[in-house]
């Protein structure tokens, strides 16, 4: 599930279209570029901020071909872990309820389920000097604590369709932590977050199953519905005999 990745990796781009220098090492950090200022770190956490670092550096970062140590940089990681969301948040939904896509022109009917869940995802900040590290931490928390902010969209697709639905940010009071290092004139500083998401699972009718007509059975890109009536006639009003149309 990339999903949540996707939509994090938006939050965090908007994050950076929203800094503002307060050093000359973040006026070169905001002139850079996304592309070359943040990195997505594959599913490895703080415990390895180091290697991550070094494997950037050793990253072929720029068009010439040249490895380029580029400071500052945020470093952004997601656990691989899924815990469910505590009761006092949500409710998971596993009994399937039958759904119309809002935005579909055939209104058919399919069958979700809902799942809660809490990701674990970190910001690492590394710097060649202490106060642009901190200047990007507290701007980061400035960011999350705007009420548009504390939640975002995470796309999934299904009939053809991408829907959104919300992850919210566990607690907008956001640490920055130092992590120790060895290496001189670089400050390293870890952001913690609980990222709760939303996460819909579908169905539609498979081959053998009763189905409306209006899709491709099978596909999930543009499957068929379930069965719909449309139509109840009475047959006899003194037994309340009906016929059911499909």
């Amino acid at each position: 599930m990339n999903e949540l990745k996707i939509g994090f990796g938006k939050y965090i781009e908007g994050f950076y279209k929203s800094l503002s220098p307060t050093t000359k090492a973040m006026e070169e950090f905001v002139a850079r570029g996304l592309e070359k200022s943040v990195v997505f770190a594959p599913s490895r956490m703080v415990d390895a901020a180091e290697d991550m670092l070094a494997s950037w550096r050793k990253n072929d970062n720029n068009s010439d071909g040249q490895s380029t140590p580029y400071l500052p940089v945020i470093i952004v990681a997601t656990g691989k872990d899924y815990l469910p969301a505590t009761g006092d948040f949500s409710i998971q939904k596993g009994e399937p309820e039958y759904v119309v896509l809002p935005a579909d022109p055939k209104n058919r009917v399919f069958k979700m389920r809902q799942m809660h869940g809490d990701r674990r995802a970190q910001l690492v900040i590394f710097s060649a000097d202490e106060p642009t590290a901190r200047s990007i931490a507290a701007q980061f928390s400035l960011y999350c604590s705007r009420y548009v902010n504390r939640r975002f969209s995470a796309s999934y697709r299904f009939a053809g369709f991408d829907l959104g639905f919300p992850v919210m940010l566990e607690s907008t009071d956001i640490p920055a932590t130092n992590v120790t290092t060895e290496q001189k004139n670089l400050t390293i500083l870890a952001i913690d977050l609980s990222l709760r998401e939303t996460i819909p699972l579908f169905n539609y009718p498979l081959a053998g199953e009763p189905n409306d007509g209006l899709g491709i059975l099978g596909d999930p890109n543009d499957p068929c519905g379930y069965s719909l009536v449309v139509e109840v006639a009475v047959l006899d009003e003194n037994t309340g005999v009906i016929r059911v149309v499909n």
